[in-house]
This record gives C-alpha cells, sequence and structure tokens, in this order.
C-alpha cells in the first residue's frame, strides 16, 4: 500500500503541477480552479503561483521521502511536511466539494481525497 502511496502521490501532483502551468498559461480557463472566485488576472497569477510553488515543494518532498532525490530531511522535518500535506489536501477537498464548478467537485475533490489519503499513509509509515 505504500508503495501506491508513494507513486500516487508523485503521478497526481506532477499532473497537478502541469495543470496548474496549463492555467497560468491560459491553455485552460481559470474560471474552473479557486471554486470560479478569481476575478482578475492580478488574482490568477498570485493564486496559482502559491498552488505551483506548494504542489513542487510536495512533489520534491515525496522524491526525497522515496529516494528518488540524493537530498535527507531529518525524520521529524519529513512528519512536519507529510502532515501538512495531509491538512491542506483535506482542506482543500473540502474546497472542492463545496466549489460553486461542477469540474472542481467531480474531478478534482476525488483527486484530492486521494492525495489526502496518500499524504496520511505515507505519514503513518514514515
Amino acid at each position: 500500500m505504500i508503495e501506491i502511496a508513494k507513486y500516487g502521490l508523485i503521478t497526481i501532483l506532477s499532473g497537478l503541477i502541469i495543470f496548474h502551468l496549463l492555467v497560468l498559461l491560459k491553455v485552460i480557463p481559470y474560471d474552473i480552479v479557486w471554486g470560479s472566485r478569481v476575478k482578475s488576472e492580478k488574482d490568477l497569477f498570485r493564486l496559482e503561483m502559491i498552488s505551483l510553488l506548494i504542489n513542487l515543494f510536495f512533489l520534491f518532498s515525496t522524491l526525497i521521502y522515496v529516494i528518488a532525490l540524493p537530498l535527507k530531511f531529518p525524520k521529524i522535518i519529513m512528519t512536519i511536511i507529510l502532515w501538512t500535506m495531509v491538512a491542506l489536501f483535506g482542506l482543500n477537498t473540502l474546497g472542492n466539494v463545496l466549489s460553486k464548478n461542477k469540474l472542481e467537485q467531480r474531478l478534482f475533490a476525488p483527486l484530492t481525497v486521494l492525495l489526502t489519503l496518500f499524504s496520511l499513509i505515507m505519514v503513518l509509515n514514515n
């Protein structure tokens, strides 16, 4: 189960990074993100950059955890990062469920549930 969690996180986070880049590049319309509450391109850029940076940090943390990158974090730091991932993905699930946008409710809510569960599996096996 831990292997599914590790590689599931890497796969989903990689996909989300690509997705956020496509939103920033305006290939994907921004009215399907952030609960359809983004009102300006300035807000979009700020919020999407935050999402992108967080997802990149979580991806690199996961890669370090699975020893795909030759860096080491102290165990307590990795535990804090993993619990932070559980909390943020859990809150993001709630936000997606409460979104005005059906795509966020139907596609991204299940994805963030998986991210929450995979992060929880990893932290409990840390």
